[in-house]
């Protein structure tokens, strides 16, 4: 603009208003979480707001092994930039474990003459997570007579986490 006062005399003055964007988005994250690794794992997404736009995303995940299969560690850090280039970061950690134990089936009890068959049936085991190996210890107690005696299998599955479920057989 132009000054004058009144004898004529004139100045001109220019101002010059910059506008910058200095704030970086806010950025809200998914909470973290434990969960059990048959359960779902929600792998949310992220939400962020700018003071003077809109904001991109970007997301890196890594997974950790944990000491067995069925234990493990998602991190995943997200990262929000406005178009000026101011960015915030924040981290999600996705704990998975594994605590439950094998589903064991075993043979049913059952009694025979000594002259009959004595079926040895095997064992069967699920998991929740992974495989499940069995091991069986068997112990003959005597009974009255040669003929007689009783047989226990004691059944057990335990997961590559060290979850075990045992049985026994008679």
């Amino acid at each position: 603009g132009t000054a004058n006062d009144e004898c004529g005399n004139a100045t001109a003055a220019t101002q010059t208003i910059t506008i910058s964007d200095t704030t970086a988005p806010v950025l809200s994250r998914p909470a973290d979480y434990t969960a059990e690794c048959s359960d779902a794992h929600p792998m949310d997404d992220a939400s962020a707001t700018d003071n003077c736009g809109e904001a991109t995303f970007s997301v890196r995940e890594q997974t950790n092994d944990g000491a067995c299969a069925g234990d493990y560690t998602i991190t995943r850090e997200f990262t929000a930039t406005d178009d000026c280039g101011n960015a915030t970061s924040a981290t999600q950690t996705i704990t998975i474990i594994d605590t439950t134990a094998p589903v064991l089936s075993i043979p049913a009890d059952y009694t025979a003459e000594c002259s009959d068959a004595h079926p040895m049936d095997d064992a069967s085991a699920t998991d929740n997570c992974g495989e499940a190996t069995i091991s069986v210890v068997e112990t003959t107690t005597d009974g009255a007579c040669a003929g007689d005696y009783t047989i226990t299998r004691e059944f057990t599955a335990t997961d590559d986490c060290g979850n075990a479920t045992s049985a026994t057989q008679t």
